[in-house]
C-alpha cells in the first residue's frame, strides 16, 4: 500500500479525480433540484436529466476508447478537461442571458468530453500501476468516489440552496480547469518505437470489436453490463419519488439516501482493499450483483425510513465489488494496446441499456407502480449475475496475453 501511494502516477489521479468528484457532485445535485423547482416536479424532465448525461455514453464511448488508443494519455484527459470548463462558463453565460434549459447542455458536453478522458486514464492505469498492485489500487480509487456519495450530495444541496444555480456551474467549471492543472504533473507520455502498420479508424473499430468477441470472458461481461444498465435505467431517475411518495418526505431528503448509500460505498470500499489480494474479481462481481438485487427490491417494498436507508447502505456496501471487479478483469485481461477500444464497447452495452430504460422511466412510471419498477431492475440484476456464473470458477489471467488480434484488420 506505501509502494502504491508513493507512485506518481496514482497521487496525481487521485488529486485530480478529488477536484472532478466536486464539480460533478454540485452539478449533479444542483441541477437535479433546479429542475424539480422549475418543473414542479415532472418526471419526464427529471428523467431527461438523467438521459443527458447518459446517452452521450452510448453515441460516444466507443469513438472515444478507439481514439484513446490512438492518442496519447496525458494530453487527451488535459485536454478534454479544459473544454469541458469552457462548455461549462458558455452555459453559465446562457443561464444568465437566455434559458434555464441550458443546464441540460452544460451536463450533456461534460459527459461527451468525458468518453474521451475516460478511457485515456484506464489506459494510463494499465502502464503506470503494476498488475499485482492493480486490484488494491482500483479499491482506493474507489473508494474515493465513495466517500463522495456520502460529501456529494451535501455539497451539492448546500450550494445550490445557499448560491443558486449560477454557483453551482461556476464550481463545476473551476474543478475541471483545477482538475486539468493536476494532471499537467502525470509522468510524460512515452512514445512506442515499434513499427506499426497504418490503420484507418474504422479498421481499429472492427479490430476491437473482434478482439472483445474473441475472449469469453469479455463477451459475457458484456451481457452482464446489458442486464444490469437495463435494471438500473429503470429506478436510477426515479429514486428522488422513492422520497416524496413512498417514504413521504420533502424532495431534498434524497442527499440523506444518498448518503448513507456513499457510506456503505466506504466500509465496502475499505473491505474490498482488505480482500483484493485474496478475492478473484469474478467472485466480487457475482457477490456484488446479488446483494445489490436484493436491496433494490428492499427499497422499493420499503414505506419506512430506516428500512429503506438499511437497503441503501446494503446497496451501497456491495457497489464496489462490481466496480472494481468489472475494472480489474477488464485491464487483467486486455492488451494495453486494446484498453481504450475493450472499455469502449463495454461502456455503451451497459449505458446504452440504461438509456434506453431512463427515456422511457418517466412514462413507465404513470403506468405502473414504483414498486413495480423497483422489483423489475432486481430481477435484471439477477438476470446479469446468471451471464456470469460460467466465470465464478474460472481462474483470471494475471495479465492479458500477448497475441493480439490487429494483423486481422
Amino acid at each position: 500500500m506505501t509502494d502504491l501511494f508513493r507512485n506518481r502516477f496514482v497521487q496525481v489521479i487521485l488529486i485530480s479525480g478529488l477536484l472532478l468528484q466536486v464539480g460533478i457532485w454540485v452539478r449533479n445535485f444542483a441541477v437535479l433540484l433546479y429542475v424539480m423547482e422549475r418543473t414542479g416536479g415532472d418526471p419526464f424532465a427529471v428523467s431527461m436529466i438523467s438521459v443527458a448525461e447518459f446517452a452521450p455514453i452510448f453515441i460516444f464511448s466507443f469513438i472515444g476508447g478507439t481514439f484513446a488508443d490512438r492518442w496519447r494519455p496525458k494530453r487527451t484527459m488535459i485536454s478534454c478537461d479544459i473544454l469541458s470548463a469552457v462548455s461549462v462558463f458558455a452555459v453559465l453565460i446562457t443561464l444568465v442571458f437566455g434559458t434555464w434549459k441550458a443546464v441540460f447542455f452544460a451536463t450533456l458536453v461534460s459527459a461527451i468530453l468525458s468518453q474521451f478522458s475516460q478511457p485515456s486514464g484506464m489506459k494510463l492505469f494499465k502502464m503506470h500501476v503494476p498488475a499485482e498492485q492493480m486490484q488494491v489500487g482500483m479499491s482506493i480509487y474507489q473508494t474515493m468516489f465513495a466517500v463522495f456519495m456520502v460529501l456529494g450530495p451535501i455539497l451539492g444541496t448546500f450550494v445550490f440552496q445557499t448560491f443558486g444555480i449560477d454557483a453551482a456551474i461556476g464550481i463545476m467549471g473551476v474543478s475541471f480547469l483545477l482538475s486539468a492543472g493536476a494532471l499537467a504533473f502525470l509522468p510524460p507520455d512515452h512514445m512506442v518505437d515499434e513499427e506499426k502498420p497504418e490503420t484507418t479508424l474504422l479498421q481499429e473499430m472492427a479490430s476491437g470489436i473482434r478482439y472483445v468477441l474473441s475472449k469469453k470472458l469479455l463477451a459475457l461481461l458484456g451481457l452482464c453490463f446489458m442486464a444490469a444498465g437495463l435494471g438500473l435505467g429503470l429506478i436510477q431517475p426515479l429514486s428522488i419519488f422513492l422520497v416524496t411518495e413512498r417514504l413521504g418526505l420533502p424532495k431534498e431528503s434524497l442527499q440523506w439516501l444518498m448518503a448513507v448509500n456513499g457510506t456503505g460505498m466506504i466500509v465496502g470500499g475499505a473491505a474490498a482493499m482488505m480482500f483484493a489480494r485474496t478475492v478473484a474479481p469474478q467472485k466480487m462481481l457475482a457477490f456484488g450483483m446479488l446483494v445489490n438485487a436484493i436491496g433494490m427490491s428492499i427499497s422499493g417494498l420499503s414505506t419506512n425510513l430506516w428500512l429503506t436507508l438499511s437497503a441503501q447502505f446494503l446497496s451501497g456496501l456491495v457497489l464496489p465489488c462490481i466496480q472494481i471487479g468489472i475494472n480489474t478483469m477488464i485491464l487483467q485481461n486486455t492488451e494495453e494496446a486494446f484498453v481504450g477500444r475493450v472499455n469502449g464497447i463495454l461502456s455503451p452495452l451497459f449505458t446504452g441499456a440504461m438509456v434506453v430504460t431512463m427515456s422511457i422511466a418517466g412514462a413507465l412510471k404513470e403506468q405502473f407502480s414504483l414498486v413495480a419498477m423497483f422489483e423489475t431492475a432486481a430481477v435484471l440484476f439477477i438476470i446479469g449475475l446468471l451471464f456470469i456464473m460460467p466465470l465464478y470458477r474460472q481462474p483470471v489471467q494475471k495479465g492479458p496475453e500477448t497475441a493480439s488480434v490487429k494483423g486481422q484488420s
